[in-house]
């Protein structure tokens, strides 16, 4: 059984991948789930998986990129079950992009995926939590890319690199209000919507291995949690290596 148990947990980006798996991790805790994604069939699969294994589960289909819609899920998560104890916010798309390709418009579009899906349910549930007696836990799932500028994913490290700056500021400020904060760092994951972009990933992990990493933060709640430690060790080591080195073996890394 999961320690997590009896809680009200929101999950955006539910329908798939990580989401989707942590969500059947915590399901046999006794939990209160609201799941969010826009793709509603899957949602909908997702979400009979989460009642048979015994939590009750609220799905509703919404698009994270409009803010409205993303106030109206955090709204009627707290109708439906009075308190939100745990947000997951887990959307985000990093695909393959070279920076003498990329057009203006594809950053931007990626920056809407990842920081701006970020803040549209932050704000709704910063008012939220901070309504609460006991506050609550808003998780995060950046990536070890937004540490430092990745080759072939410079508009994705920048958009998640923007997101736990914020976040970062959110945990300091709202600390006396019992709103606390989770910025996880995963490398790469063998989810469907990558496994054929042609970027290289070194110490890949599976889908159920990075749920347990994420469940396993949930847990303890630490600021910043990082996996799996091969690929946070050398993004580490990258970090502190002069520029010029770090510059190289990216490189080198990124042409395999």
């Amino acid at each position: 059984m999961a320690r997590i148990t009896g809680s009200t947990i929101l999950i955006v980006g539910a329908s798939s991948g990580i989401g989707a798996e942590v969500a059947r991790h915590l399901a046999p805790g006794g939990n209160r789930f609201v799941i969010t994604a826009r793709r509603a069939p899957e949602l909908v699969a997702v979400a009979q998986e989460i009642r048979a294994a015994g939590s009750d589960c609220l799905h509703i289909a919404a698009d994270a990129l409009n803010p409205q819609a993303a106030a109206d899920v955090v709204a009627a998560a707290a109708a439906e079950y009075g308190t939100l104890d745990i947000a997951l916010l887990n959307a985000g798309q990093g695909p393959d992009m070279s920076m003498d390709q990329v057009t203006v418009d594809d950053v931007s579009r990626i920056m809407a995926l990842n920081y701006d899906v970020v803040v549209n349910y932050l704000i709704p549930l910063i008012g939220q939590m901070g309504s609460q007696k006991d506050g609550g836990l808003i998780a995060h799932t950046s990536s070890l890319a937004g540490l430092m500028g990745i080759p072939r994913q410079g508009p994705y490290s920048a958009a998640k690199a923007a997101a736990r700056t914020l976040i970062d500021a959110a945990r300091v400020e709202l600390a006396p209000r019992g709103i606390r904060f989770t910025t996880i760092h995963p490398g790469f994951v063998a989810t469907e919507r990558i496994s054929e972009d042609g970027l290289p990933k070194p110490f890949r992990i599976s889908q159920d291995q990075a749920a347990r990493h994420v469940v396993r933060a949930l847990e303890k709640e630490p600021a910043q949690a990082y996996f799996p430690w091969p690929t946070a060790t050398l993004v580490r080591t990258l970090r502190a290596l002069p520029t010029p080195v770090s510059s190289l073996l990216l490189r080198k890394l990124a042409s395999r």
